[in-house]
This record gives C-alpha cells, sequence and structure tokens, in this order.
C-alpha cells in the first residue's frame, strides 16, 4: 500500500513532508511578531477594506508603527477620538521551500500617539522603510492575538512488504 502522490501547481510530485498547524497562545503570538519588522494593517476605507504593507515594533503588548499625514488610517484614527479605529495586523514568516513557519493576525483599535515625548521615542525606534516622510506615530491596542504555527506533519510509516 503507498500513499498516492501530492503534487503542486507545475504538476510536479511534491515529496516534502505535510504540514499541520498548531494553535498559538496571545503571548507566543506576539512575541513572534516582535521579530519581524514587516507586516500589513487592514483597514476599511470607503466601506471597503485596505490594507498596506508597514513596518512595525512591539511595545509592552502594543504594536506600533508610523504613517504620513493625510494617510487614510491616520486620518480615520484621528476622527475616531479616543475610541481609535478597528484594524487587523498581519505578519508572518514562512519559509517558501518548507513551507513551515507561523503567521500572527492582531485584531484591536488604533488610536494616535498624542504623548510628543512618546512619539519622538518611537520616532527614533522606528525607521520607516520608504522615502516618505512618517512622521505621525500609530498604536494598536491588541483585542484578540491569535496565531498558528506550521509545523511537519507526522506521517504514519508505512509497513513495509515482504
Amino acid at each position: 500500500m503507498h500513499d498516492e502522490a501530492v503534487r503542486d501547481r507545475t504538476g510536479a510530485e511534491d515529496t516534502r513532508p505535510g504540514r499541520r498547524t498548531v494553535e498559538l497562545d496571545g503571548a507566543e503570538a506576539l512575541q513572534l511578531l516582535s521579530t519581524v519588522p514587516l507586516g500589513r494593517i487592514v483597514f476599511t476605507r470607503r466601506a471597503l477594506p485596505a490594507v498596506r504593507p508597514v513596518n512595525h515594533l512591539v511595545d509592552a503588548g502594543d504594536i506600533v508603527l508610523r504613517t504620513h499625514e493625510g494617510a487614510a488610517l491616520t486620518t480615520h484614527a484621528r476622527e475616531a477620538g479616543s475610541d481609535g479605529v478597528v484594524v487587523a495586523y498581519e505578519a508572518d514568516q514562512i519559509d517558501l521551500v518548507t513551507r513551515l513557519g507561523w503567521s500572527v493576525v492582531v485584531t484591536g483599535y488604533c488610536l494616535p500617539v498624542t504623548d510628543p515625548a512618546e512619539a519622538d521615542r518611537y520616532r527614533a525606534l522606528l525607521h520607516p522603510w520608504t522615502d516618505q516622510r512618517n512622521d505621525e506615530v500609530l498604536r494598536i491596542r491588541p483585542d484578540l492575538v491569535t496565531g498558528i504555527r506550521l509545523v511537519p506533519a507526522v506521517r504514519p510509516a508505512t509497513p513495509k512488504t515482504a
């Protein structure tokens, strides 16, 4: 008895071991998020989802990012007042060859950092990846932190025939 061959998009046989997902707890998910510099923020713009890649840092459980004056997210966060605007933030690190790694999603409220000293501290720690002037500092206060780790699946041994 032998397993059916698994084929990739090109039709080639995929000989890599299978994968399974393992749920992460919130603390481990935030710790993993702190190990990568880039993620994607999801927010609503004109009643439709908008996604932007941004660099970030994790500080005391909050996700901090910088944007530019006039950015849709900055405007929404300011207009929302003290409640902030609901966002999702996703980052991952997945090896394209082994297809192993992790993915984390944070859902929470995004607010401008209004304390000048705190905003200056974040500006010193978090450098934009583009040539755009990103003077606005935003903070995501997580309400829900979820994540998965993709790990090798344990396949049952195939009985040997004599």
